[in-house]
């Protein structure tokens, strides 16, 4: 079986907090083309789909320039707008160290690329997930602020045990997220927007459930992790999430769900707002 680059202690050649040096002269031309061929595909899919936020951020960081990214020179665009920094990591990392890295405004970045037969799917997150996904929208001042709080918010998770449930959130924003925009439904989550399949799925089928944000209701929902999203959720804005995270205490919300049976992924309740019902 082949590795998924995920190691229970930190791995040889990396730092006390799991960062490892890019090494960016490693990456082969074969690499380079495989980030080409899949940012040309994605960057030419988007628009009219994605947010505004991330369009704007794909532009300012200049991401279209051919290859992969050096992470040194794209931390040092990105800390001039918001602070953050793209850090490498050889893969999956632990909880409490990806959720240092985040309430201090690092992003951890695997420096692996898939092979060229796996330009569609991938089930660990490479470069060009975590940096075409993500990277783009910490170019926003309020999704970098989410960002960090949810960070700062895992770290205290760790405490009441409930960890599995503040994932749900990260899943269902950040991984897989819709906004609502003037026109419509918008993507953001990185899972969707480095997604060529899912791109399109979660906009234009009439499969899954896209239902309005509701924090509870979010952290009660289970999700699978080997297909297409059942139920998306579609914030009204970024200013909204970054409320409902700074402005919420946790501690209560994790005894309320510890009262609350989990949701099916394609659950619908009769109190949801739905902007589609699935099939």
């Amino acid at each position: 079986m082949e590795s998924l680059h995920i190691h229970e202690t930190p791995p040889e050649g990396a730092a006390a907090d799991w960062t490892v040096p890019q090494d960016w002269a490693h990456y082969g031309a074969e690499d380079h083309r495989t980030w080409d061929r899949l940012f040309a595909r994605q960057s030419a899919q988007l628009p009219g789909r994605a947010c505004e936020a991330y369009l704007r951020g794909l532009d300012v960081l200049r991401l279209s320039r051919p290859g992969i990214p050096d992470f040194a020179e794209l931390s040092e665009r990105l800390g001039a707008l918001t602070g953050w920094s793209v850090v490498a990591v050889p893969g999956l990392v632990p909880d409490e160290v990806f959720f240092d890295h985040l309430a201090n405004r690092r992003f951890v970045a695997g420096n692996f690329i898939r092979r060229p037969d796996q330009l569609d799917y991938l089930q660990e997150p490479d470069v060009f997930h975590d940096v075409f996904g993500h990277v783009p929208m910490l170019a926003d001042p309020v999704y970098a602020d989410y960002m960090q709080a949810y960070g700062k918010g895992g770290l205290r998770s760790l405490q009441f045990g409930a960890l599995h449930k503040l994932a749900r959130l990260y899943w269902y924003t950040v991984e897989f997220g819709l906004i609502e925009e003037t026109g419509g439904l918008r993507l953001f989550g990185a899972g969707i927007v480095s997604s060529h399949g899912e791109s399109l799925f979660a906009l234009d089928d009439p499969s899954p459930n896209r239902i309005a944000f509701d924090l509870l209701r979010v952290m009660r929902t289970d999700y699978r992790i080997d297909d297409y999203q059942q139920s998306y959720f579609v914030i009204p804005s970024f200013e909204a999430l970054l409320k409902a995270t700074v402005e919420t205490d946790f501690a209560p919300v994790y005894a309320a769900l510890e009262t609350l049976e989990d949701l099916a992924p394609d659950a619908v309740l009769a109190e949801d707002r739905l902007f589609t019902r699935g099939t």
